[in-house]
């Protein structure tokens, strides 16, 4: 969903008419937002059909490359929480995507005790065919854009992947 907001300059308003059209540029970013999570459930649902896995497969594996890339090792327990499964249903998931060699048991770099999960040599080809034509699609539709939009696109993405692990975190206290 594209929304572009006429009119938008700041310097012309007054107050009031800031607010309200923050208001309204914040609300078409929700929304955005909301679009782009529902577009990304549904993308994900059809790829893990289209290669025969499970969907918690399917984001069992993202969510281990992911927190492996950004350096935050992940254990059974972790990926329990993340996914939303029980314990014995995330050791029936994690045992049969080490048995299909998407998923490995590695010791924990700072707690030997501890049993982390590792992308095995499967996931990371499985990402990558997802990835990579994902990534296509995206140049694609970037490519009009300048870079100073793209600058700031990231900006408001890493502020709203912030909102979004705190809304979890709200989330997860009020369970509790």
């Amino acid at each position: 969903m594209s929304h572009v907001v006429a009119g938008y300059d700041s310097h012309a308003m007054d107050d009031a008419q800031q607010l309200t059209q923050r208001a309204a540029l914040e609300a078409l970013i929700t929304g955005d937002l909301s679009e782009m999570s529902s577009e990304s459930d549904q993308i994900g649902r059809s790829f893990a059909s289209s290669r025969s896995l499970r969907p918690n497969d399917f984001r069992a594996i993202l969510h281990v490359l992911v927190a492996e890339t950004a350096g935050r090792p992940m254990t059974s327990g972790d990926l329990s929480q993340r996914l939303g499964l029980s314990g014995s249903a995330i050791t029936y998931l994690v045992d049969r995507l080490i048995a299909s060699g998407h998923l490995r048991r590695d010791s924990h770099p700072n707690d030997r005790r501890k049993v982390i999960l590792r992308h095995g040599d499967s996931a990371v080809a499985t990402a990558q065919s997802f990835l990579h034509p994902l990534g296509a699609h995206a140049r694609a539709a970037l490519t009009d854009l300048p870079d100073t939009d793209l600058v700031a696109a990231h900006r408001v993405f890493t502020a709203l992947i912030a909102a979004m692990r705190g809304f979890q975190g709200d989330l997860g206290a009020a369970q509790v």
